[in-house]
């Protein structure tokens, strides 16, 4: 709801114009579980008169129904919209609201409090100049408010206003304020928080929201309507170099190429020369064109498309730079991740990261180390659980633009995405290239796989064989070499147990090491793959992201997935290494079948059930796939 104008009765083209060139400030509101943030912005709006009739009414039937103040208003519920949260009297989604008053517009978010969802949080304070981080009185400073203090400046908000709600539960005592106010600078300090403004509040009672209170006559500082609609503002992204990520190339016809995006920072201009990343190639800008017209200038935050005025290649994803100051270009980074799923990160996993408009193949090195958000130390850990916060490097498939964090968010953060349930997992802040990037490259060699595959007489493959202990993988896959030999051709058998005496004797059973396990197996059958040979791969390798890794190493058609299928029950009556019945009585946690799971592949290239088809059988299978595939000679 606008805040009401005498101009709208008025003048209301006059009202518009007004409205249309008031600033807007973006805050987040954050803290712990019930430290007040719902009921501040609704005390806020209700007091500003800034809630419809409608919704008052529908507040007040609300607040006699589910409300936590005895029947009076309970200005929560103008936030908490989803069912579970007034059931709870908890704040689980990000709740956003528009408003304005004379000077300004606004758009705040209520953020939960709940550890769980942390996540939701950082999606609040993503787009945030603000943060309000509320305290409290009673309880002082909490682990929650020091997770959050430490978010909102790591993802860049350097504006604090620190809340001390709940004062009317204090007798409005000075020297409980004074505590807070004073352990909480402390704290800040240590993270680079110096701009903060510390007002006692009720958001109750209304004390310090829109008018002064007379219950802190010893407070002399502004309220906090008063404060955010005088706070200044300083959109740094108009004075960094220009960037505009491509999110789509308009063909319309054949006479017109555009390239379409928003100007994430600088001031992108007609003439302009600009240099295309991450191909490096050069042109000039021949237009900026808009539903309204062309235009001379578009500056930070305007979306536009442009046309340049060489034929070049431009794609979705690829970033527009001012030619004298582009940005880097790298594939490997050290990063801050803050993982948000339940699911703890595996090092070595290949993920999906969107950054810009640009999404790439990803993998994560184990964390430098974790922080510890009560005392920022740092720790060592051999992975990131949810809402845990950590450093690693990144790895990605290919080069990307990027800018560092701190210089630009747009082209410096990312979201992590799980390849099989596009779950977004993470946000991480991107700090450097990693120098020795830089220093390594591919060595041109001149005898080649081809090559090496004429001389052999046949095709590279791997044949990757999956399935759970006892299914007869090992023993296929042994009768199949046997077999290959035979007619002369070139393998090499890669067997899971016989690994782990060697290249994997460190690693063990938990779901990071079982990642770790077969990326090494894949790189190593890469390798062999590019010697010209046939590789035999059999691993239970459970998960169905690291077998795709394995298979996007690879040209097409060089993989052959294998799946050894047996039911459980028959797994497990073979039982030929007796680990079915130690996992039965504990003796082997994370025993795959048993308290692990295994992801059956869903298009095997062959499909192979041993409780029905004896291993000749199953080798004749594949046998015939490698001939038709074009390994093997027909």
């Amino acid at each position: 709801m606008a805040h009401s104008s005498e101009l709208i009765a008025k003048d209301i083209d006059e009202y518009l114009h007004q409205h249309q060139h008031k600033s807007l400030l973006r805050f987040i509101a954050c803290g712990s579980v019930d430290d007040g943030k719902s009921t501040l912005i609704g005390r806020l709006l209700y007091e500003s008169q800034l809630v419809f009739d409608d919704h008052l009414a529908a507040l007040e039937a609300d607040s006699k129904r589910v409300g936590t103040q005895g029947g009076d208003l309970d200005f929560a519920l103008l936030l908490d919209g989803l069912t579970a949260e007034r059931e709870q009297g908890i704040t689980i989604d990000v709740a956003y609201r528009f408003f304005s008053t004379e000077r300004r517009k606004f758009i705040v978010a209520d953020t939960p409090g709940h550890e769980q969802y942390t996540r939701n949080m950082v999606t609040g304070a993503s787009t945030a100049d603000l943060a309000v981080i509320l305290v409290d009185a009673r309880k002082g400073l909490l682990t929650q408010t020091r997770r959050h203090s430490y978010l909102v400046s790591l993802i860049g908000v350097h504006r604090i206003v620190l809340a001390v709600n709940k004062m009317d539960l204090m007798g409005y005592d000075r020297d409980v304020f004074d505590a807070i106010e004073a352990e909480y600078r402390e704290f800040a300090a240590r993270l680079g928080l110096t701009d903060i403004t510390c007002i006692p509040m009720s958001a109750l009672r209304g004390d310090n929201i829109t008018e002064p209170s007379p219950n802190t006559p010893w407070y002399t500082g502004p309220t906090f309507m008063e404060h955010i609609e005088t706070v200044e503002l300083e959109d740094l992204a108009h004075t960094r170099p220009m960037r505009l990520p491509v999110q789509w190339v308009n063909r319309p016809d054949l006479d017109f190429r555009g390239f379409a995006g928003t100007v994430v920072s600088g001031t992108l201009r007609a003439g302009q020369r600009v240099r295309i990343l991450p191909s490096g190639t050069e042109s000039t800008v021949a237009r900026i064109v808009t539903f309204d017209g062309d235009l001379e200038e578009a500056i930070a935050h305007q979306a536009v498309t442009v046309t340049l005025a060489d034929e070049v290649d431009v794609s979705r994803g690829d970033v527009i730079c001012e030619a004298r100051e582009p940005a880097g270009v790298a594939d490997q980074f050290e990063a801050h991740v803050v993982w948000m799923h339940e699911q703890e990160m595996l090092p070595g996993r290949p993920y999906l990261l969107k950054t810009g408009t640009r999404t790439v193949g990803a993998t994560f090195s184990a964390p430098k180390y974790r922080v510890n958000v009560n005392t920022l130390e740092h720790q060592a850990a051999p992975t990131l659980g949810l809402n845990e916060i950590g450093v690693c490097n990144v790895a990605l498939d290919r080069a990307v633009p990027f800018d560092p964090y701190t210089e630009n968010r747009d082209t410096g953060g990312f979201i992590v995405i799980d390849r099989m349930t596009n779950n977004t997992v993470a946000a991480g802040l991107l700090h450097f290239a990693l120098r020795r990037a830089e220093n390594i490259h591919w060595h041109a060699v001149d005898v080649t796989k081809e090559s090496r595959a004429q001389l052999n007489g046949h095709g590279p493959a791997m044949v990757w064989f999956t399935g759970l202990s006892g299914s007869g993988k090992s023993t296929i896959a042994n009768l199949l070499e046997k077999r290959l030999h035979a007619l002369g051709v070139r393998t090499y058998l890669l067997d899971g147990d016989n690994v782990r005496h060697g290249l994997n004797r460190d690693l063990g059973f938990t779901d990071a090491d079982r990642v770790e396990n077969i990326r090494r197996v894949a790189e190593v059958g890469r390798l062999m793959v590019d010697a010209g040979l046939v590789v035999l791969a059999s691993f239970i390798s459970p998960f169905a992201a690291e077998r795709r890794m394995a298979r996007e190493m690879l040209e097409p058609g060089e993989f052959c997935e294998v799946f050894v299928d047996a039911p459980l029950q028959v797994a497990e009556q073979r039982d030929p290494k007796g680990l079915y019945a130690k996992a039965r009585r504990g003796e082997l946690p994370n025993f795959t079948g048993i308290d692990s799971p295994y992801e059956a592949p869903e298009s095997p290239e062959v499909h192979v059930n041993t409780a029905e088809q004896d291993p000749g059988q199953a080798v004749d299978l594949v046998l015939n796939h490698l001939r038709a595939a074009g390994v093997l000679p027909a």
